[in-house]
């Protein structure tokens, strides 16, 4: 889910000539690079394989969303080569996509596309019945154990790339979780709460995306040590102040880590186009992002909506308006 899905949408199901009706997942299912196991659950569950498209739309866009200012911009070009190494925009990628996913799946339970799940039921809510009244609570909990059981996570033994990627993986989760809020809703007389109900709502995934940035900004470099406690290996990163001397610290459950330092992304490569040609803000980040090569200046006149009046009844009147802007853009 992380690297050669296309972002066209499926070919048209139904009408003529489309699959047969309640048939139309299987060909879904076909369409989307799984694993034998993974299109078997597909197959198994109506509305999967669009929850599954959604999901990787979402990570894209966010992951392109957080990184329009950086030299790696996130692009679809040298993803497959990105994701063999261990670099911390692998870890990103790992994060945010199991992050979306594991968002996508938990609303699309709440709005009814999936048959299996339905509404939150969590224990501890006020009332379960949230839906009598026209609501009902994201299911992260039927999210997060699909998930897992749709990733197949095991133990990895000493295979350190593979630690990496399922550690950055429930950071992406925990991440969702993090955003996991009650509202409540009120039905007494005259809006008071005499009675009210309750239930779970999903953060918007723009705050999910923000905070994977800021651990992105902050990841762990990190190697396998092992820890004969439990005799087995374990991710080890730098020591942190207070931490007993000459003893690795373990990352924390919430930090991204990676294995390996990243390239300058300045040129192109098998990992990017490189930040030739590429807009940027002179007063921001036209140094960092054009790699000390310099930027062009042009100037374009843009047309927008401009003087709008709402007139009667039902429509807004715009007059069309220009003018000038200044683009820099960085050198070759």
């Amino acid at each position: 889910l992380t690297g050669k899905e296309a972002l066209s949408h499926f070919p048209s199901l139904g009408g003529p000539g489309g699959s047969a009706p309640g048939k139309g997942h299987l060909k879904q299912c076909e369409l989307l690079q799984l694993s034998r196991k993974q299109k078997r659950l597909c197959r198994r569950e109506p509305g999967l394989a669009e929850t599954l498209r959604d999901a990787i739309r979402l990570g894209i866009l966010e992951c392109q969303f957080q990184f329009r200012s950086e030299r790696w911009n996130c692009s679809l070009e040298g993803r497959p080569s990105l994701l063999k190494r261990g670099f911390k925009e692998t870890a990103f990628l790992y994060a945010v996509s199991s992050a979306a996913l594991t968002h996508s799946l938990a609303r699309a339970c709440s709005a009814g596309r999936m048959e299996r799940c339905t509404c939150d039921d969590s224990p501890g809510l006020e009332n379960r019945k949230a839906w009598q009244w026209g609501v009902c609570g994201d299911n992260l909990k039927y999210s997060t154990k699909f998930l897992k059981k749709f990733l197949g996570q095991k133990r990895v033994g000493k295979d350190l790339r593979a630690k990496v990627d399922i550690h950055n993986t429930n950071v992406g989760i925990k991440a969702v979780k993090n955003g996991l809020k009650t509202t409540c809703k009120c039905h007494g007389v005259s809006g008071s709460c005499a009675v009210r109900t309750c239930w779970k709502q999903l953060s918007p995934f723009h705050e999910v995306g923000r905070l994977l940035k800021l651990r992105y900004d902050d990841a762990v470099k990190v190697f396998s040590t092992s820890n004969d406690a439990v005799g087995h290996s374990e991710l080890a990163g730098p020591q942190r102040h207070g931490h007993p001397a000459k003893q690795p610290a373990l990352p924390r459950a919430t930090d991204l880590v990676y294995v390996e330092d990243s390239p300058s992304f300045c040129r192109p490569s098998k990992y990017s186009l490189g930040t030739a040609g590429r807009t940027c803000s002179r007063e921001g980040n036209c140094d960092s992002m054009c790699c000390g090569r310099g930027y062009n200046t042009q100037s374009r006149l843009v047309t927008f909506s401009c003087h709008c009046q709402v007139r009667w009844c039902c429509y807004v009147e715009c007059q069309q308006c220009m003018q000038e802007e200044v683009v820099y853009s960085c050198k070759q």
